[in-house]
């Protein structure tokens, strides 16, 4: 038993008690409009007394109080490391954009990661590529210089999320915790099976898709690959032979049933811990469950918005990890 994560665990499924659950999704969903639904998660201690009404600034409150929480179970940050990779690659991205373009101002930053915004743009300005981290420095040369000489906007994006994939799954073998190993194979089978999937239905050639996905163990990246180029068809068979068979039956479903499936197939790799006691698993489990609880959320806000009916929203929601 590791006794340094029995007070964490402790506290973690407290806070399990406040996550949302399929049924307050519904309930959610359920609200008459708009500004029912921000009512609706305001009374459930959603943002703060400065947040009031503004729906993206309730949703940043929540990110960050997940980040607060973990820094108050005095556990080391770089466990959780390998969740902040999509933000820190994407600075990465937009730095670059910017730097390279005349597009400045229009690209999103994340300030809550190991390299902000301001931080990345002045490196990038400066060329000196030997202040990143390790799994960002080749990356990031080979998409400036792309992007600075081919005005290829897709190319920039396709090196930058290669090597992001890369990062996670590296820092999933290197990880001792099995819940990181397994977010980290997840995390990129379903991102090779998406890129397969955009691929075929963009008529993408199989170098393209071989430099865009990333190497793991569950999924060949050449079967894969080659399956994209016979047809949606050919990659529901593929599928139905490894260990994302409900894939399959998500993309023969819809494309809103399919990307909802990518996201669920992280909640159900995570949802063993439940029932894991004595490891850092349900904290990280907490993490990830909360960050899909905000994504979603974010998805029925903008459903209501933009008026779909609820039929259609539920047809976009996750899973839920409670």
């Amino acid at each position: 038993m590791s006794e340094q994560y029995t007070y964490a665990v402790a506290r973690i499924r407290a806070l399990e008690v406040s996550l949302f659950s399929n049924a307050v999704i519904d309930q959610l969903i359920a609200c008459q409009d708009y500004g029912q639904c921000l009512q609706f998660l305001e009374e459930r201690g959603w943002g703060d007394s400065e947040t009031s009404g503004n729906a993206e600034a309730i949703l940043t409150r929540e990110e960050e109080k997940i980040w607060e929480v973990v820094k108050e179970l005095s556990i080391d940050m770089e466990n959780f490391a390998v969740l902040s990779y999509p933000k820190l690659f994407h600075n990465l991205k937009a730095a670059i954009k910017e730097v390279c373009t005349s597009e400045n101002g229009r690209h999103i930053f994340y300030d809550d990661v190991e390299i902000s915004g301001k931080e990345m743009v002045e490196i990038i300005e400066e060329k000196n590529f030997g202040k990143l981290p390790a799994s960002m420095q080749h990356a990031a040369e080979e998409a400036y210089e792309a992007l600075l000489h081919t005005r290829d906007g897709q190319l920039c994006d396709v090196i930058i999320d290669k090597a992001a994939l890369d990062a996670v799954y590296a820092a999933g073998k290197a990880a001792k915790a099995p819940i990181i190993r397994d977010y980290a194979e997840s995390t990129v089978a379903v991102a090779n099976i998406k890129i397969a999937v955009r691929s075929q239905k963009t008529a993408k050639s199989i170098e393209f898709m071989k430099r865009a996905m990333a190497e793991c163990s569950s999924i060949s990246v050449d079967q894969l690959s080659k399956a994209a180029l016979s047809g949606q068809d050919a990659i529901r068979e593929y599928l139905n032979g490894t260990a994302y068979a409900e894939g399959a039956e998500a993309l023969a479903d819809s494309p809103s049933a399919f990307e909802r499936w990518c996201d669920n197939r992280i909640i159900q790799t995570i949802s063993p811990q439940k029932y894991n006691a004595f490891t850092i698993g349900p904290v990280v489990a907490y993490v990830i469950a909360r960050q899909n609880e905000i994504k979603t959320v974010r998805i029925i806000l903008s459903g209501k918005l933009n008026d779909l009916p609820d039929d259609s929203i539920r047809e976009r929601v996750r899973e839920m990890y409670v």
